[in-house]
């Protein structure tokens, strides 16, 4: 259940422009913790832009971005968990060790880190790989060593973008159940993807921006109320036919 204290994330009157060229136009929005947040968009949207900025990657135009009430510095990477949509392994080191040290990173004792990753793989069928170089790893495989790494020091915030990309329907389903159980436990989960299915299972408040700018947010049931429609998918079809012949 979302805590509505004090929002995890908060993104006010954002802009961003790269190379002369507005990326994202006055946003805002706010994530709390517990709940999944779907941030939906097409590709070029600007959702990728607005988290690099979220996470200091990029410096904002103009606006405000907080996590946890504070500008995100490397300082603070023990809040966050983030599986980019672009997976970044150190593919020659063994999986086990790979994981351990992304743990050590963020603040955890070597012991704790190693006990985490060897239970966490354990518990994703991959127990026996833990030796193994990532690279030998298929797609799939990685995938969830990366989520592993994501959620390794229990963060407030957990910020995954198109998660479930590769997977067969068996480890979809597992990681969606482990993205539910840190919800529970109270993480925000800031979740990027194309699936609507995903998100109607998933979110609990859905923003869904277009050229950078946001076309409609809110719950799912306020969002479809909005433009009459019965599902997310067709509220997004509808905002992208917006204006088209």
């Amino acid at each position: 259940m979302a805590n509505k204290t004090k929002p995890i994330v908060s993104v006010r009157n954002f802009s961003l422009k790269l190379g002369g060229k507005d990326i994202v136009r006055d946003l805002s929005f706010e994530v709390w913790s517990g709940e999944v947040f779907a941030f939906l968009g097409a590709n070029g949207s600007g959702k990728t832009s607005t988290v690099r900025a979220l996470l200091g990657i990029y410096q904002a135009t103009a606006g405000e971005l907080l996590v946890d009430g504070e500008p995100y510095t490397p300082e603070r990477a023990y809040l966050v968990g983030y599986l980019p949509e672009e997976r970044g392994l150190y593919v020659r080191s063994k999986v086990i060790d790979v994981m351990t040290y992304f743990g050590e990173l963020k603040g955890m004792g070597r012991e704790a880190a190693r006990k985490f990753s060897l239970d966490y793989l354990e518990r994703v069928e991959l127990a026996d790989k833990a030796e193994l170089a990532v690279k030998k790893l298929s797609g799939g495989q990685q995938q969830k060593v990366q989520l592993g790494v994501a959620i390794i020091n229990n963060p407030k915030l957990l910020i995954l973008d198109e998660p479930t990309k590769g997977l067969d329907p068996v480890n979809r389903k597992l990681l969606l159940d482990i993205v539910e159980e840190y919800r529970a436990k109270g993480t925000a989960v800031i979740y990027i993807t194309h699936l609507m299915e995903e998100v109607e299972r998933l979110a609990d408040r859905v923003l869904i921006i277009k050229d950078g700018m946001r076309k409609a947010y809110g719950t799912k049931d306020e969002v479809k109320k909005a433009y009459r429609k019965q599902s997310i998918e067709d509220v997004f079809v509808s905002i992208y036919r917006e204006g088209q012949a």
